[in-house]
């Protein structure tokens, strides 16, 4: 059973968020308990700070310890500074009211801060995916989840490239897990492609994410936001999976834009809270259906100069290529992470590879702050920011 405020066609306002926080909180015990808050990392947008004010109204009084860990999956690390930001409280205020409030992120690239919590079989795997895969996954996930008697999981629901729409469990997997589901995860994704992928909710990869969760063992719910533009159209709060569904339902409603035709050209303008091209190909991501065939896509970032501050190396060695690029000569990539390579084809977007000879779709260009020899040489176009 969950707790819902939403309203499709206005916002929900702060009074109905403080009532349906406290219906959670008659309804949900946390006292003498240790609850960590997952959040996410400064790509998501949304009153996230809000809510987890709200949210610390109770548990802060009842709770042993309340702390929060970033879901990074394999984003930078936030500092104190900038997590205080996400949670929209002042440094002032996390030396005062919150000073309680420990403060960590999801360190992926550390194997000895994972603990494994199971596997989802080949059969299981086959099963999911339709006969893609056959492959036994191996689930790890952050250990400091095991120092707390719970967990709530709060942030914002949209549709998603890799898994339809984002929340609930994905803010685990890959949010906080380890490196054999996110690169499954991704791969299974890229397969099936953006097009069919985004804006749908029960696709393979949601299986997936959804089966991993069902290995945790320790009592968690969900804290849902949708919001249009920082405003908020509805708040979920209960059991993760049914909250994750009905905030689903709503995003479909408010986020998706449907187009009676596809365009040529289009400019798609990125937020600054995307630094890289790993995270700024959400602009592709999202428009890449409404880009007719043949047509071109222009990601216009003046502020990024890398393609990506993890991967970045990798991406540099196999450029963005089509699915098929991949598919029809995997031997030559062995080597490489399977989530570089999903990113790499859903940067590009769909297209052929036929005879040697690759076809994409969509005429990816950049204009941003990385310079044109290198946009060749990872096989995406140029474009000078000034011209």
């Amino acid at each position: 059973m969950i707790v819902e405020r939403q309203n499709k066609d206005g916002v929900v306002d702060y009074r109905q968020a403080s009532e349906a926080v406290s219906e959670f909180f008659a309804r949900n015990d946390y006292r003498g308990q240790r609850v960590l808050v997952i959040i996410p990392d400064n790509t998501r947008s949304g009153p996230i700070g809000e809510v987890f004010k709200l949210l610390y109204e109770h548990l802060g009084p009842q709770a042993k310890a309340v702390d929060c860990l970033v879901a990074l999956g394999t984003h930078q690390p936030l500092d104190e500074k900038q997590i205080c930001k996400r949670l929209s409280m002042s440094f002032k205020e996390h030396r005062g009211k919150y000073a309680s409030v420990k403060f960590f992120n999801h360190e992926w690239d550390k194997p000895e801060t994972f603990a494994s919590i199971g596997r989802i079989s080949a059969d299981e795997i086959e099963e999911i995916s339709g006969g893609l895969f056959r492959e036994e996954v191996n689930v790890r996930i952050n250990r400091l989840l095991f120092d707390y008697d719970a967990f709530l999981i709060l942030g914002p629901v949209f549709p998603h490239e890799v898994v339809g729409f984002s929340g609930g469990h994905k803010y685990i997997f890959p949010g906080i897990a380890g490196e054999e589901i996110i690169n499954f995860f991704h791969w299974l994704g890229a397969i099936i492609t953006n097009p069919v992928i985004n804006g749908s909710k029960w696709t393979p990869t949601r299986k997936v994410v959804e089966k991993a969760a069902a290995l945790i063992d320790i009592p968690h719910a969900l804290a849902a936001i949708v919001a249009v533009e920082g405003k908020l159209k509805g708040l979920f709060l209960g059991d993760c999976l049914e909250a994750w569904e009905k905030a689903a339902d709503l995003s479909n409603d408010v986020h998706i834009i449907y187009k009676d035709k596809p365009y040529r050209t289009i400019l798609g303008l990125c937020p600054e809270m995307y630094d890289d091209i790993w995270t700024a190909g959400k602009v592709m991501y999202k428009l890449e259906p409404i880009v007719a065939d043949g047509g071109t896509l222009i990601i216009y970032a003046p502020h990024i100069t890398e393609g990506s501050y993890t991967h970045g190396k990798i991406l540099d060695r196999i450029g963005y290529h089509t699915r098929d690029y991949f598919l029809k000569q995997m031997h030559k990539f062995k080597d490489i992470g399977r989530s570089a390579m999903a990113h790499s084809t859903h940067v590009r977007g769909c297209g052929t590879y036929e005879n040697g000879v690759e076809k994409p779709r969509v005429n990816v260009i950049l204009a941003t702050g990385i310079p044109k020899e290198r946009c060749e040489r990872i096989n995406l176009g140029y474009m000078c920011c000034s011209d």
